[in-house]
Order: C-alpha cells, then structure tokens, then sequence
C-alpha cells in the first residue's frame, strides 16, 4: 500500500499545478481578449475634435513695467561698471605718477 502513497501524492501536486496553470492561463487570456475588444472599439470611433494650443507668440505676454525696470537696472549696472573702470585708471594712472614720476598714460606726453 505505501507503493501506491507516493505515485497518487505526486499525481495531485501535478493536479494541482496543472490546474492553477490552467486556470491562470485562461483568466489572463479572458483579459486580453476584453483588452483587445475594448482597444478595437476605441479605434473604430471617430476621435473626438481637439483644439490646437495657442502659439507661442500669442501665449508671450508683454509687461511693459517689468521690462521698464529691467531696463532701468541695467542702465544703473552699466553706469556702474563704466564709474569703476575709470576709478581703476585713475588709480592706475597715480600709482605709475607716484612710482615712475611720469605723465598719467591718458594724457599726452609733452616732449615737443
């Protein structure tokens, strides 16, 4: 009797794994079939009309303020960068009088 125990116990484990794989195999292919029922209706309708977006031009929107103050600011950082390279000349130009004794390189010598 115990040489039929293994033999009958094996044949229901592979029972039973046959019948999961079964089952599993024919649930998933029941959705894939809804799927694709449900794809082949979406693309046989007509696709609903979708406006456009506006064009980038039409969406920039013109702040006539803000670029006032953007200008503005960058007139105040031009004038001070132009104040601060002539300061630095003019250091420049006394630090060569003060060491070299000479005229500053801006004016002209005076050799005539």
């Amino acid at each position: 009797m115990s040489f039929l125990v293994g033999p009958v116990s094996g044949a229901l484990v592979a029972g039973g794994i046959y019948y999961g794989f079964s089952n599993l195999i024919q649930s998933r292919t029941e959705q894939h079939r809804q799927d694709l029922h449900h794809l082949a209706q979406h693309f046989s309708e007509p696709i609903p009309p979708h406006p456009a977006p506006a064009s980038a031009a039409a969406r920039v929107v013109h702040r006539p303020f803000t670029t006032l103050l953007k200008h503005q600011w960058n007139e105040k950082i031009a004038v001070f960068f132009d104040s601060t390279r002539a300061s630095e000349e003019r250091v420049a130009d006394w630090g060569r009088r003060t060491l070299y004794g000479g005229p500053p390189s801006s004016e002209p010598s005076k050799r005539s």
